[in-house]
């Protein structure tokens, strides 16, 4: 599928999957890694407001608008792309996470939060490991804290074979 690494974070929405992905993106910036981050959106999200030239592109029936400026590049597609398709246009990153597609194939790890009542949205052998407040976590995987960002980084990067750059 990719050349580039990719691992998937999985948890019920509301868990703080996107906080969690965010520390991660800038622990692993911080250490010299280019990060692309693909998020599954269960709505229909907005990229292109009304009255925005991309939107009015989108209603004059333009099948993909390309907006590009001198800082950042955006595509936007009148269709539904596959994780596999999204994958494919990532380039130049050492490391792809994605939040969400917790039904897909790729390597996860598991995030839940006990104060939302809800528990992993798979058995825990579907991870590689699991980022939890609850410390009686089965011990079949490694798991770490919430806040233990370095801890999970160090274990991202051996278990996806990305060695620290300048080694």
């Amino acid at each position: 599928m990719s050349a580039i690494p990719v691992v998937a974070f999985a948890a019920y929405s509301g868990t703080g999957k996107t906080t969690l992905i965010e520390k991660l993106v800038v622990e692993l910036k911080r250490i010299g890694l280019r990060v692309a981050v693909i998020k599954h959106d269960a709505h229909d999200f907005e990229i292109d407001h009304e009255g925005k030239d991309s939107w009015r592109f989108a209603q004059a029936g333009a099948d993909m608008t390309i907006i590009s400026s001198a800082s950042k590049t955006a595509i936007i597609e009148q269709r539904e792309r596959t994780l596999e398709q999204n994958i494919s246009m990532v380039h130049d990153v050492d490391l792809i996470l994605v939040e969400g597609y917790k039904h897909g194939s790729l390597p996860q790890i598991g995030i839940y939060r006990t104060a939302t009542g809800q528990g992993l949205p798979a058995e825990i052998d579907r991870y590689i490991a699991v980022v939890t407040d609850d410390h009686d976590t089965d011990a079949s995987v490694p798991h770490f804290g919430l806040e233990d960002i370095t801890g999970l980084t160090a274990f991202v990067m051996d278990s996806m074979g990305i060695i620290f750059p300048g080694s």
